[in-house]
């Protein structure tokens, strides 16, 4: 692989100025842009898959809790988002052929953070979309000591009426040519631009969700809105698939906020009883981006995090 410069958008991280960005091409083709913070860190590197939506600048001050902590972080715009490849004509919709298809990517990361001779051991931290990414990766032994999830997508939350429905269009709108359309109740909005702070799905610290909000309007090309009809079915489909096999032997902490309402909790309770070393922090109070929750929370996530990792080096 030949990783080539790529921008990188410090003005909208308060801490973000140390990264380095690059361009990976993955084997079909599809650019992707990585960012690396620390490089010279002594104790491993942390492989950070985001959640759909997201992109590297989110995660720099993630990427200071871990270099504070002894860790590289080598972060990720997945195809279809951030300055990725979009993958369909309004660049706006969340889009992927296949799931399967983000596993590319993820070879590309590892392929990256070998060409770059990132510090090893590596790890992972898996955030929503990226938590059903990363269990995948794991089941296809992705060569990590240890793993911590943030509200992994292992299922989608959805009212119970509403399940067959998704189930059916999920099929049916690819089948008539709409699958790369949004489906009812999502908008081509980025959702940090359109939602007011007040009861917000994504996080209880003002600050936090300001930064987000900040990103997103200086830099529209960092914005997604909801996902296509192929997403969901696929999304559908793989979290269908994860659920009916077994859990992986690497030691794993999943951190899931009591307030929840983005994914499916009990898809959560269910992996992490059959998981033999892993462990669940429910989180009081925090929503769905527990690791850009206010301070204290973000604190002890991230020490905890530090341990596990720091207990299997």
């Amino acid at each position: 692989m030949t990783l080539t410069a790529a921008p990188f958008y410090a003005d909208i991280c308060p801490v973000g100025d140390n990264a380095v960005a690059y361009w990976a091409m993955t084997s079909d083709e599809k650019r992707i842009r990585l960012a690396v913070w620390a490089k010279d860190a002594v104790r491993g590197t942390v492989l950070l898959f985001p959640g759909r939506t997201e992109y590297v600048e989110k995660y720099a001050a993630s990427a200071v809790d871990l270099e504070q902590r002894g860790y590289c972080t080598i972060a990720v715009d997945w195809r279809g988002q951030g300055l990725a490849d979009r993958l369909v004509d309004n660049p706006m919709v969340g889009h992927v052929d296949r799931f399967e298809d983000y596993q590319l990517d993820v070879a590309a990361i590892i392929s990256a953070a070998k060409e770059l001779d990132l510090p090893k051991p590596y790890y992972l931290i898996g955030h929503s979309m990226g938590g059903a990414i990363g269990l995948r990766a794991l089941m296809e032994n992705l060569p990590v000591k240890a793993v911590a999830f943030s509200a992994p997508m292992w299922g989608i939350h959805l009212a119970p009426h509403m399940r067959p429905l998704a189930w059916a269009l999920g099929n049916l709108m690819p089948m008539l040519g709409h699958g790369d359309k949004n489906p009812p109740g999502t908008t081509l909005d980025s959702y940090v631009v359109s939602a007011p702070f007040e009861d917000n799905m994504l996080t209880t610290d003002q600050p936090m969700f300001d930064m987000m909000t900040d990103q997103v309007a200086k830099y529209a090309a960092l914005g997604l809105g909801g996902p296509s009809y192929t997403w969901l079915r696929e999304s559908l489909s793989e979290t269908k698939s994860l659920a009916a096999k077994a859990a992986p032997n690497t030691p794993a902490i999943t951190f899931l906020g009591t307030g929840e309402r983005i994914v499916r909790t009990n898809s959560i309770h269910e992996r992490m009883r059959t998981w033999a070393n892993g462990s669940l922090r429910m989180v009081e109070g925090a929503e769905h981006e527990v690791l850009m929750e206010k301070p204290a929370i973000r604190k002890e996530a991230f020490d905890e995090i530090a341990e596990l990792f720091a207990a299997h080096e």
